[in-house]
Protein backbone atom coordinates (compact mmCIF):
# COMPACT_ATOMS: atom_id res chain seq x y z
CA UNK A 1 0.00 0.00 0.00
CA UNK A 2 1.43 2.92 -1.26
CA UNK A 3 1.27 6.24 1.54
CA UNK A 4 0.24 9.57 0.07
CA UNK A 5 1.46 12.38 1.81
CA UNK A 6 0.17 15.89 1.10
CA UNK A 7 2.82 18.58 1.12
CA UNK A 8 1.87 22.07 1.33
CA UNK A 9 5.11 24.63 0.09
CA UNK A 10 5.17 27.43 2.50
CA UNK A 11 2.33 28.74 4.32
CA UNK A 12 -1.78 29.98 3.83
CA UNK A 13 -1.22 32.94 5.91
CA UNK A 14 2.00 34.99 4.70
CA UNK A 15 0.35 37.70 2.77
CA UNK A 16 -2.07 38.75 5.08
CA UNK A 17 0.52 39.27 7.63
CA UNK A 18 2.27 41.59 5.40
CA UNK A 19 -0.81 43.42 4.75
CA UNK A 20 -1.98 43.39 8.80
CA UNK A 21 1.91 45.05 9.13
CA UNK A 22 0.81 47.71 6.61
CA UNK A 23 -2.96 48.22 7.53
CA UNK A 24 -1.31 49.06 11.70
CA UNK A 25 -1.55 52.86 12.71
CA UNK A 26 1.40 53.47 11.85
CA UNK A 27 2.33 50.65 10.10
CA UNK A 28 4.41 47.74 11.83
CA UNK A 29 8.01 46.55 10.71
CA UNK A 30 8.60 42.93 11.02
CA UNK A 31 11.12 43.76 14.02
CA UNK A 32 8.07 45.43 15.57
CA UNK A 33 6.22 42.26 14.89
CA UNK A 34 8.77 39.93 16.24
CA UNK A 35 8.73 42.34 19.65
CA UNK A 36 5.11 42.44 20.04
CA UNK A 37 5.70 38.21 19.79
CA UNK A 38 8.40 38.18 21.85
CA UNK A 39 6.25 40.24 24.83
CA UNK A 40 3.56 37.89 24.71
CA UNK A 41 5.83 35.37 25.30
CA UNK A 42 6.50 33.53 22.24
CA UNK A 43 10.17 33.45 20.71
CA UNK A 44 9.61 35.42 17.29
CA UNK A 45 12.49 37.63 15.43
CA UNK A 46 12.97 39.38 12.60
CA UNK A 47 14.11 36.87 10.32
CA UNK A 48 11.18 34.48 11.13
CA UNK A 49 8.80 36.99 10.40
CA UNK A 50 10.60 37.68 6.71
CA UNK A 51 10.41 34.00 6.09
CA UNK A 52 6.69 33.73 6.75
CA UNK A 53 5.49 35.98 4.75
CA UNK A 54 7.56 34.86 1.73
CA UNK A 55 6.20 31.27 2.30
CA UNK A 56 9.71 30.14 3.01
CA UNK A 57 8.43 28.91 6.50
CA UNK A 58 5.51 26.84 7.96
CA UNK A 59 3.38 28.39 10.83
CA UNK A 60 1.84 26.40 13.88
CA UNK A 61 -1.31 26.86 15.28
CA UNK A 62 0.33 28.32 18.20
CA UNK A 63 2.60 31.00 16.17
CA UNK A 64 -0.77 31.91 14.22
CA UNK A 65 -2.48 32.25 17.31
CA UNK A 66 0.31 34.80 18.62
CA UNK A 67 0.37 36.10 15.11
CA UNK A 68 -3.42 36.78 15.05
CA UNK A 69 -3.28 38.71 18.37
CA UNK A 70 -0.01 40.75 17.79
CA UNK A 71 -1.93 41.92 14.60
CA UNK A 72 -4.93 42.63 15.97
CA UNK A 73 -7.07 40.89 14.04
CA UNK A 74 -8.27 36.70 14.12
CA UNK A 75 -6.91 34.22 13.09
CA UNK A 76 -9.85 33.27 10.86
CA UNK A 77 -8.85 36.75 9.48
CA UNK A 78 -5.49 35.57 8.67
CA UNK A 79 -5.66 32.50 6.78
CA UNK A 80 -8.83 33.21 4.75
CA UNK A 81 -8.98 34.37 1.47
CA UNK A 82 -12.03 36.51 2.23
CA UNK A 83 -11.33 40.21 1.61
CA UNK A 84 -13.59 40.58 4.89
Amino acid sequence: MAIRRFLIEGNICGDRVRLARAMHKPPMTQEDLAREINLLGMDMTKLIVSRIEQNQRHVCDAELKMLAKALGVTMDWLTSGDEE
